[in-house]
């Protein structure tokens, strides 16, 4: 198909999007380039907090519908100042800590057997965007809300409801200090702050950023039990709160060096994949088979990182309906 063609294909997803989304929502929704909101118009987009629609249950990256573990674990917090948290967004600590990122090569992004589309990622580094620019182009983003409990983005509210204007599949972002509070402190934080998640076609589920430590040792002073145990209390809270698991965000590097390897991960949350160097998203962390979602560049065409989807459009959106 055409670069027209593909074009003109995603117009015609991001209008019919639109339709069930204000559907859903029961109000008209009038698009805004700049992701505010015409005056005095609804605006079924904005950041709201939705109750869970099946409490004490929610939704796995497998599409089953089970009880979502209540235990709560006491890991060690060490608190300290967060003097950069503007600074802080999907994959930041990456080329720090990982030589491959850093290299001016990008990995073939175009398998042969799998449709991938193409997101991007961004936070308040990128601030306002123009999104009636940048949707013909994508089909998903996800923007940074939060991270601990101590800090929200500034331009988050152009960041997430302006691709819902623009009929782009959308979602938020925490990026987690284990060393500041809990992961169920965090979860809350996150879902109060814009992360929540609704059944409306355009709102991705919440997204775990968990990376190494931009303000200490990469694992934050935690055993690989206790990280995992953090981890957990963040999944499950969230899931509690909205009905879904959440994506999972980080590296192989990472997870196989800060956390015990637990593989039951992969059969509850989405894996967002950070791989700078490798064709297909490189070796993924253990129990996870495929990646849902790959940042496969800190730069490129678009603002923000450059993101791909692994699948066709519909599944995409059942990932959004839930």
């Amino acid at each position: 198909m055409s670069t027209l063609g593909i074009r003109s294909a995603r117009q015609s997803r991001r209008l019919a999007a639109l339709a069930v989304a204000a559907a859903t929502a029961g109000a008209v929704l009038l698009p805004a380039t700049s992701g505010t909101a015409a005056a005095g118009a609804p605006d079924p987009g904005a950041p709201t907090v939705h109750a869970n629609p099946h409490p004490g249950y929610a939704q796995t990256v497998k599409g089953q519908l089970v009880k979502v573990d209540t235990t709560r674990h006491n890991t060690p917090v060490h608190p300290t100042v967060a003097t950069h948290p503007q600074l802080d967004y999907l994959g930041s600590t990456i080329p720090a800590h990982e030589p491959s990122a850093r290299t001016t090569a990008r990995p073939s992004v175009t398998p042969d057997s799998v449709p991938q589309l193409p997101g991007i990622d961004v936070s308040a580094y990128q601030g306002n965007l123009n999104w009636a620019s940048i949707a013909p182009n994508i089909d998903f983003a996800y923007a940074k809300a939060s991270e601990g409990t101590y800090y929200t983005n500034p331009d988050f509210y152009n960041q997430y409801v302006g691709p819902y204007d623009q009929g782009l599949i959308r979602g938020a972002y925490h990026f987690a200090n284990p060393n500041d509070s809990s992961g169920s402190a965090q979860a809350d934080y996150f879902v109060n702050h814009g992360g929540g998640w609704s059944s409306d076609g355009l709102t991705l589920p919440g997204m775990l950023d968990i990376e190494y430590n931009p303000y200490g040792s990469e694992c934050y002073g935690l055993s690989g039990s206790q990280m995992t145990n953090w981890i957990w209390d963040f999944v499950n809270e969230y899931a509690a709160r909205t009905g879904v698991y959440p994506v999972i965000y980080s590296t192989t590097d990472w997870w196989n060096t800060c956390t015990s390897r637990d593989t039951n991960f992969a059969n509850y949350d989405p894996l967002f994949i950070a791989n700078y160097a490798a064709s297909g998203g490189g070796v993924l962390p253990p129990g996870w088979g495929y990646y849902t979602f790959w940042q496969y560049a800190d730069s490129g065409t678009f603002p923000g990182d450059q993101d791909l989807f692994n699948g066709a459009y519909d599944r995409l959106q059942a990932l959004s309906l839930g």
